[in-house]
């Protein structure tokens, strides 16, 4: 036996982010409980077959479709993000992959942005094609080169704003209604601004994907995806079924602890900010460095668009180009003694990459460069130490 509180539609996002999806066992708990069985059991059956056959009332049947502890977690997220449905995945990639598979098929067709994650631009590149889908990839800032590829019809766009790792900002409302127009959903990334900073839905987006493992974790545990959107015969007829007979599905203990990352999202992500928007304005101060790419600062191109779109805040990532080259990023990540060298991001810990070598090894050297990925580029996410300690440490780096 379980009880629920109904989440208030007067609640704010910060109560949402703790309270909301709570179901709590006869044991009344404070803690969410974590239900770690695969499997489900029925008085008689007949109790089973009408769970199948949908004629009973509805309950779990098995953790592959759905589980108590994944729900909450679901449900919290989407209350968060103002979405009626959410479905959680493994991993990030896993979203990715399974919200754009489910949106079209053989013969179909994706437009998407150049500046993608490298796993991003794999799927949109490699694998789709494989598939029978053709591709399309646009400069994601290029409102002309766009209204040119949705030209002709769609099946899906999908586009990160921020971009992994440039930063690039793009303008949803006005992609979605030319995609609409094509008859494409429009998937975004919304991993980099979080739903903290970012709404994408108000803007236009049909649905919205997260790696959960960045901000929505936090602090390195575990790996996550969710997949947001309003769409019920999307979800009834097309991503739930791709879902259940794939079986990309969520752990418990994982939701679990994603559940507790969700508790804290806002007050970590506005402390990532208020040491970003410091640091980059350090960097920019830096002689070594050439190029700070933060949506905060004025200079970025994209500036009053991400200041519009991204509730006023730049965000927790910042890429920066070194004067040096290659020989120049390397030598800054190996003398660095606080932050870390990490592919990962969103982390509580200050973590450093350098994308040409790494997250983007794989991606064509030519696509590296039309993405504005150079050698001398790194990705920093910004952590929650204290922002002196980040100066020091970067600044003994840089003048090694």
């Amino acid at each position: 036996m379980t009880t629920e509180k109904k989440a208030s539609d007067k609640w704010r996002a910060a109560t949402r982010s703790v309270r909301g999806g709570t179901k709590r066992s006869g044991f009344s708990e404070t803690s969410e409980a974590i239900f770690m069985n695969s499997g489900y059991v029925y008085d008689s059956a007949a109790e089973a077959e009408a769970s199948f056959d949908g004629s009973g009332p509805e309950r779990f049947v098995y953790s592959r479709f759905a589980n108590p502890t994944v729900a909450m977690f679901e449900e919290r997220l989407a209350l968060l993000e103002g979405a009626q449905y959410c479905r959680a995945t493994a991993s990030g990639m896993s979203a990715v992959w399974n919200a754009l598979a489910a949106c079209t098929k053989a013969g179909g067709r994706v437009v998407g942005s150049r500046a993608l994650f490298g796993s991003c631009e794999f799927i949109l590149t490699t694998l789709l094609p494989r598939f029978g889908v053709e591709t399309e990839l646009v400069d994601g800032t290029d409102h002309d080169a766009w209204e040119k590829a949705l030209s002709k019809p769609a099946d899906a766009v999908f586009l990160e704003t921020p971009s992994n790792p440039t930063l690039e900002v793009i303008d949803i409302a006005f992609v979605s209604e030319l995609a609409h127009k094509a008859g494409a959903k429009v998937v975004v990334d919304n991993v980099f601004a979080t739903p903290v900073l970012q709404h994408p839905f108000e803007l236009g987006a049909d649905v919205v994907v997260y790696s959960a493992t960045k901000h929505i974790d936090g602090q390195g545990r575990c790996l996550g995806g969710a997949i947001l959107f309003n769409d019920k015969e999307w979800h009834d007829n097309h991503l739930t079924q791709f879902l259940r007979h794939t079986g990309p599905s969520m752990s418990p203990f994982n939701a679990w602890t994603l559940l507790k990352g969700l508790e804290t999202l806002n007050l970590r992500v506005d402390a990532h900010i208020r040491n970003a928007t410091e640091l980059a304005n350090f960097l920019s101060e830096q002689p070594q460095i050439s190029k700070v790419i933060y949506p905060g600062l004025a200079s970025h191109p994209q500036h009053e668009l991400a200041m519009k779109q991204m509730s006023g805040r730049g965000g927790g990532l910042i890429a920066l180009e070194l004067a040096g080259g290659k020989q120049a990023a390397f030598s800054l990540l190996d003398n660095l003694q606080l932050i870390d060298i990490s592919n990962n991001l969103g982390d509580a810990k200050s973590l450093a990459t350098h994308p040409w070598t790494t997250t983007h090894q794989r991606v064509p050297a030519e696509d590296k460069i039309t993405m504005g990925i150079t050698e001398g580029m790194l990705r920093l996410s910004v952590g929650l130490e204290d922002i002196d300690d980040l100066k020091e440490d970067l600044f003994a780096a840089l003048n090694v």
